[in-house]
């Protein structure tokens, strides 16, 4: 039987104690989905084999990597693509609990529109255990998750749920560093596919961690892989965040996004370059319309060129 969803990731390393703790407790959630679900995990890192046999999970191995021996999202995707013939995919960060619910918020997208990416916000929550994803666990996860936890401010998403016709080609993005994430929700609304941000109607729970895995413990922002990813996007333009979305997900239902001055404004800015792809004249609005953000933006550009220069990562 063809699953109705197919879920792929690529984790870090099984070797640091907290991030073996936090992925397995993911995959848990995600085997709890039930048969419906399919799920591929990409990458050879010591321990993700192993995993994936834990769960049942499909591994593969053979990701294609830049130049650092980061894994690309390009061949991250195409895993996903080729497990099977699900009419949904979705790639979600190894360290995401998942609920139930997400296959009601795709089947209701689904019948709503043919062609979206369902993003959203999520819950932060530091899990120091091992979590049973049996019996009645989801409520009181959820109080916990309320109670002790933080929802994270609008600035990115940590899935990307969308049908197969959409995304088929993506550029060479490095996985794990910034840019590429804000890039799916820019190129959903510049090909005209409704980006729906599903906040009200989905709740995803991040298990909090460090930066130990990532090179020097640097935040994966200021690695000169984020600089590429940036180039690779098209530009500090791209960077669209959740507010940038077309529509939103409420009680199952799929309606426009209330247009408040910062998002009129914000729309304005951007025009040129979804209706018509003039990046030129959306930084010339952008600087015009914040110039000291320029001004700073113009700043950490330049050392990102310089980083990213050393590095020999351009043009992979």
């Amino acid at each position: 039987m063809t699953p109705s969803l197919t879920l792929f990731t690529a984790p870090k390393a099984f070797t640091d104690p907290h991030i073996s703790l936090i992925q397995h407790n993911a995959f848990g959630s995600w085997q709890a989905l039930g048969d419906s679900v399919s799920v591929v995990v990409v990458g050879n890192e010591e321990g993700i084999g192993e995993a994936a046999k834990e769960y049942g999970f499909s591994h593969q191995p053979d990701v294609r990597l830049n130049q650092l021996g980061t894994p690309l999202i390009s061949s991250i995707f195409e895993f996903g693509r080729e497990e099977n013939e699900s009419p949904f995919l979705a790639y979600v960060n190894a360290d995401i609990i998942l609920f139930p619910e997400i296959l009601d918020v795709i089947r209701a997208a689904g019948s709503q529109a043919d062609q979206f990416l369902l993003i959203g916000q999520r819950w932060d929550l530091e899990v120091l255990e091992a979590l049973t994803f049996k019996g009645d666990w989801i409520p009181s996860l959820k109080q916990r998750m309320r109670n002790e936890g933080q929802l994270h401010k609008r600035t990115g998403s940590d899935y990307f749920i969308y049908p197969r016709s959409c995304f088929r080609q993506v550029p060479n993005f490095s996985v794990g560093r910034a840019g590429w994430d804000n890039w799916m929700i820019y190129q959903a609304r510049r090909q005209g596919w409704l980006a729906i941000d599903c906040s009200a109607d989905l709740d995803i729970l991040h298990q909090e961690h460090d930066y130990r895995h990532l090179p020097d413990g640097k935040p994966h922002y200021r690695l000169p892989e984020t600089g590429e990813n940036i180039r690779l996007a098209g530009g500090r333009r791209t960077t669209f965040l959740l507010d940038d979305s077309s529509h939103r997900l409420v009680n199952g239902k799929i309606e426009k996004m209330p247009l408040t001055w910062t998002r009129f404004w914000r729309e304005f800015q951007n025009a040129p370059l979804l209706k018509f792809g003039n990046y030129a004249l959306t930084q010339t609005l952008f600087s015009l319309l914040h110039p000291r953000k320029a001004k700073i933006e113009k700043a950490k550009q330049a050392e990102m060129d310089s980083k990213l220069a050393e590095s020999g990562l351009r043009g992979s």
